[in-house]
């Protein structure tokens, strides 16, 4: 099952009153130069006329990613492979490979593999990410950012059988493990899982919890990975001896396993972004609230009340969720660990207590999932874009294309 995001992107454009330029990567997900693409063929005067935006809603964002030499690299490939694309009195995309006009618009980062003769100065950048400072960093390169969460939207498509599924009603009798924890990939900025893998074996949660383990990721094997945080360098080299193996594919986040959560207490959620400030919260965390189960949200700092903000009700009480405001990653993860050590100390009446109290939260958060959070999402969206678009037309000079066309004349 996967969301038809190309439509997603015409419903944002049609249900504002502007005229854009969408880029996107297709295949959705990727990051490669090479797949940012327009998602309509734009006529001469459209690629001049309307505002440029870029659809980086789905990743998070990163300026360093794209050097520059890689851009002039795509700059180069999208003149030498393409025969059409936008015209500009005459010129066509091969005027691009000039060496002033290339060094010029390799400055441009993403601008660059857009339109390159638009009115507007600036260019749009739809992302997904809050208390961010790559944002920042975009907004001071040429990007208007314009916020919104895109996962949500994702979530409501991929989980939306989950609404109406009846093998998700809650039935104290029918719970095995107090935790249910999905901890597919460790590489990149998901390292800190392999710190939680070695935790939960060390604390003697692992009888308690219902998790699998992958012992190569990105075709590395997890004993020779180098951490960027060495706060979180484990010593055990043994792990896959003491887990189930994890085969489940990257597409697995797409969709929920109703006996999993019928056989679980609580989710235990390893978002993708933990050790960061950036709150960039993902499917994953959407998840157990479409399914109508409770959690404990290991993420960034505030990510708890990010959800708060659209809505959603934590469990704050019945959970120490005082993890959350915890600043250094290992110390919240450690945090995590203990309240798991806890819950899974209760004895069986206190237990059933507890998890009865945390489903009753868990079901007014599914009925907030699947009624109010699209609208609170669409119109956040809109308010973003009109705020941007001001910024958009106080800065409408063409001063690319006069740039561009004196770079030209000088040759």
């Amino acid at each position: 099952m996967s969301v038809p995001l190309d439509r997603l992107y015409h419903y944002l454009a049609d249900c504002v009153n502007h005229d854009l330029l969408i880029y996107r990567w297709m295949p959705h997900g990727s990051r490669k130069l090479e797949d940012l693409k327009p998602l309509h063929t734009n006529t001469a005067v459209q690629n001049i006329t309307n505002p440029t935006i870029i659809c980086h809603d789905q990743e998070t964002l990163s300026w360093e990613f794209y050097t520059r030499k890689s851009i002039k690299n795509q700059i180069r490939k999208n003149c030498l492979c393409s025969n059409s694309g936008p015209r500009d009195e005459g010129y066509n995309l091969d005027w691009m490979i000039d060496v002033r006009v290339l060094e010029y618009m390799a400055d441009q980062h993403l601008r660059a593999l857009t339109t390159c003769i638009n009115q507007f100065d600036l260019t749009l950048l739809l992302h997904s990410e809050l208390n961010s400072n790559q944002v920042a960093k975009f907004s001071l390169n040429g990007f208007v950012p314009v916020y919104f969460w895109s996962h949500a939207m994702i979530a409501l498509d991929w989980f939306r059988y989950a609404n109406h599924d009846p093998k998700l009603i809650f039935d104290l009798g029918k719970i095995q493990k107090d935790f249910l924890v999905y901890n597919r990939a460790w590489s990149g900025t998901r390292e800190y899982r392999l710190y939680f893998a070695q935790q939960l074996a060390t604390h003697n949660l692992l009888s308690h919890t219902q998790i699998a383990f992958a012992a190569i990721d990105n075709d590395m094997h997890y004993v020779n990975h180098v951490f960027a945080n060495k706060k979180f360098q484990i010593h055990l080299h043994n792990l896959e001896q003491l887990y189930l193996p994890n085969t489940a594919d990257s597409g697995s986040s797409a969709d929920y396993c109703d006996l999993d959560y019928a056989a679980c207490g609580i989710e235990v959620v390893l978002e993708t972004l933990f050790d960061d400030d950036r709150w960039h919260l993902t499917e994953k965390t959407l998840r157990p609230i479409a399914c109508g189960k409770p959690f404990i949200l290991a993420a960034t700092s505030g990510s708890l009340q990010y959800l708060r903000n659209y809505g959603f009700e934590t469990f704050a009480g019945l959970i120490d969720e005082s993890y959350d405001a915890i600043a250094d990653s290992k110390n919240r993860l450690d945090a995590v660990v203990q309240e798991m050590k806890r819950i899974s100390a209760l004895d069986t009446d206190a237990k059933q207590v507890l998890y009865a109290k945390l489903h009753a939260i868990a079901q007014r958060n599914k009925q907030r999932f699947f009624n109010g959070l699209f609208d609170q999402v669409i119109e956040e969206y809109k308010t973003n874009l009109d705020q941007a678009m001001i910024v958009m037309q106080q800065h409408c000079t063409g001063q690319h294309r006069v740039i561009i066309k004196q770079l030209l004349e000088q040759n």
